[in-house]
């Protein structure tokens, strides 16, 4: 019953739940202990109400943000608060006393002061946007940046504010119940005069040499930084937040670029879910902006999605624009019409550009060409189970998609079926259950259903705990936890969340990331060095039989696929890069095809076990693991790696620079065409302009 209360409601936890009851059955708890009264009644629902809302608000509950919909927002809450206290005041006989009149005054005034706060406080943050914010690139030797203000002012600054009201209502209630004014008088001056302070702390804020420059000058001190750079390849990336990984996958292929890169995105969102990287990067939310920076020097142009902004960098005709997604899948986003639009089309192996073939959507042959994938370099081989060590399983379904195909995920229709079988197996294997980040955000079904397996894959975890079978190196374990935590305080130092710049205690801004968001190259391998490490310490800190779910970007999915040794999911750009691996793999044909009609749509799938929605199939892949001389589907895979993914030699990183090469060179020589055809076209100009000589004046000479 409470997990079904927290999905409704939903909220993250039971806490979160029992907070948001107290919060909502506290204020009719008020006014009943207002009209009783009772001032030692309502003192405890207020208080009860005050610790709720503030703890639902430090978790950022839906359930509050939900509240403002529906006309409860938090000054409301404030607001009602404190009408009942005045309430409670008149119903105690306070109606002719000053301190009831003092009451209404401080209340009113208290409420005054929240128009000139906000309106500071949003002209702050108005002024401190910038139009361009970066990182990696040195703005501050060209204009004056001045610090953020004391995150102490600005951060959840409303419900700062409001909660000053706290000092008049305990000082209110002291008087109600000594029934003398004193308390109540020194509690609002308390209020009123802090209320005063704050609004005060907040002016120098918004003029002066404390606010950014304005637009014009930071785009003239981008443009002229990129005039000194010159940067030569671009990757363009636009999406929701929930997209940065498709941009992070390509951070480390264009830190490997031969030539010089640049990262262009779209949304602030996306820059603040930006991976580590040394690259240089512009985040450009507006689209006239974006058109007016000089990125005349840019000849190649990388696109990772198809969404609707990339119109504003395709418009440029000096540089070449390429399409390289996000992934290498038999879905359909892999055959977009859209990719037309681009000047090429860049796929890991053959079968992309086959699948376009197929599609026939408008993507020429011509324009396409095959670079294998880089990022697959971190993906290990495999030969075998190690000796000593229980298999593992990795289950990877992908999201259900926007389009309700029961084919897009094996969650919904097999995904208990495949658990249920894993964890049951016999003799045992280890089941990591590791879902699409989107999972359940279109579908509710997708959600239970996800919900579901995390609990069967936890209640499994806990009665292999308890089997005498599986005995865990209690001593390692507790040694790689202490490391772990160790790395992550270190990590968190590294990434300035464990105290703001120099130690002040601010948590900055955009515009003081801008300034200072130069890498630093040392802290910057640390923290490649210690992500590895963590991830080797993650894996030792529970034992290798234990079952495990693994949600968020740590540890990533190809960590995952090492430790793994078979996987099953669903036709998703996963399955094309597991393959990678060699190590067996099944794809669940949910929309229910048959295996020849879904090995024919699926060029993924040609080496997999296929497995129906009840999972019966999953033997043959268990076999395959336990015995990899008797695997039937080895070569096959072998095949298949070479025909999605390409050749293993030359290296994916060094056909990509190839292909940038080569395309870098095409859109030279478009632009030499085209100032050649322009010179021409201006020395015709300037000839027809020369006037046509005078044979009459000429003749007239002649005979004199």
């Amino acid at each position: 019953m409470i997990s079904t209360a927290i999905r409704v409601a939903r909220v993250g936890s039971p806490a979160e739940l029992a907070a948001a009851a107290l919060m909502i059955l506290g204020f009719p708890a008020l006014m009943l202990a207002a009209l009783v009264p009772s001032v030692p009644a309502f003192a405890a629902a207020a208080a009860v109400t005050y610790l709720a809302d503030h703890y639902l608000h430090r978790k950022g509950s839906y359930l509050v943000n939900r509240l403002s919909k529906v006309r409860a927002g938090l000054s409301i809450r404030f607001l009602i608060r404190q009408l009942l206290l005045i309430l409670l005041l008149a119903r105690l006989g306070f109606a002719d006393d000053l301190i009831y009149y003092g009451a209404i005054a401080c209340f009113i005034a208290f409420y005054g002061l929240q128009a000139p706060h906000g309106a500071l406080v949003t002209l702050i943050r108005n002024r401190r946007r910038m139009p361009v914010a970066t990182r990696n690139i040195d703005l501050a030797s060209r204009i004056r940046i001045p610090d953020a203000p004391p995150r102490r002012l600005l951060h959840r600054s409303a419900e700062k504010m409001l909660h000053l009201d706290l000092a008049a209502v305990a000082g209110i209630l002291v008087s109600a119940a000594l029934e003398s004014g004193v308390a109540g008088f020194i509690g609002i001056g308390v209020t009123v005069g802090l209320g005063c302070l704050y609004v005060v702390a907040l002016v120098p804020y918004v003029r002066g040499r404390k606010v950014p420059p304005n637009a014009e000058t930071v785009l003239a001190a981008v443009d002229d930084w990129l005039r000194e750079y010159r940067p030569e390849t671009v990757l363009y990336f636009s999406g929701s937040k929930d997209s940065a990984y498709q941009v992070n996958m390509w951070l480390e292929t264009m830190e490997q670029l031969d030539s010089k890169p640049l990262i262009i995105l779209r949304e602030r969102v996306i820059l603040n879910n930006l991976a580590p990287t040394t690259v240089p990067v512009i985040c450009v939310p507006g689209g006239v902006h974006l058109m007016n920076l000089d990125l005349t020097n840019v000849r190649v142009a990388l696109y990772a999605a198809n969404v609707g902004k990339n119109i504003h960098l395709l418009r440029v005709p000096t540089m070449k624009h390429v399409f390289i997604g996000h992934g290498d899948s038999d879905k359909l986003a892999s055959v977009n019409p859209y990719s037309k639009v681009y000047d090429e089309v860049w796929t890991a192996g053959r079968a992309g550009r086959d699948r376009y073939a197929i599609a026939d959507v408008g993507v020429r042959d011509d324009d396409i060409v095959e670079v294998g994938r880089p990022q697959l370099a971190p993906i290990q081989g495999w030969s075998g189970v190690p000796e000593g060590r229980i298999p593992t399983v990795l289950y990877a379904p992908t999201w259900e998609g926007w389009d309700g195909n029961p084919g897009n995920t094996s969650i919904v229709l097999a995904g208990e079926n495949i658990v249920k079988k894993l964890v049951k197996a016999d003799p045992p294997v280890r089941v990591l259950y590791k879902p699409h980040p989107f999972t359940g955000t279109v579908s509710k079904e997708a959600g239970a259903a996800h919900r579901r397996i995390v609990a069967l894959v936890e209640r499994a975890a806990t009665e292999r705990a308890t089997d005498s079978r599986f005995q865990a190196d209690g001593a390692a374990q507790t040694a790689a936890k202490a490391e772990l935590a160790r790395i992550e305080a270190r990590l968190a130092e590294l990434s300035g969340k464990s105290k703001g710049k120099g130690g002040k205690g601010n948590g900055g801004d955009e515009a003081e990331a801008t300034r200072d968001g130069l890498v630093d190259i040392a802290r910057h391998e640390e923290v490649a060095r210690l992500r590895a490490e963590w991830n080797a310490a993650y894996w030792r800190s529970f034992g290798g039989h234990e079952h495990r779910v693994i949600t968020g970007a740590e540890p990533r999915l190809y960590d995952c696929f090492n430790v793994s040794d078979a996987m099953v999911s669903d036709i998703s750009s996963v399955v094309s890069d597991f393959i990678a691996s060699g190590k067996p793999y099944a794809v669940t044909d949910s929309a229910e095809l048959g295996v020849e009609e879904f090995k024919r749509q699926n060029t993924a799938v040609r080496a997999a076990t296929i497995l129906s929605n009840g999972a019966a199939e999953l033997g043959e892949l268990l076999d395959a693991v336990r015995d990899p001389a008797g695997d039937p589907l080895a070569e096959d895979r072998g095949d298949l790696k070479r025909y999605l993914l390409g050749p293993d030699e030359p290296t994916s990183i060094e056909q990509f620079n190839t292909a940038v090469a080569n395309l870098a060179t095409k859109a030279d020589r478009r632009n030499v065409g085209q100032e050649s055809r322009a010179a021409a076209g201006a020395a015709e100009a300037e000839l027809a302009a020369v006037p046509a000589p005078r044979v009459a004046a000429a003749e007239d000479d002649v005979t004199a």
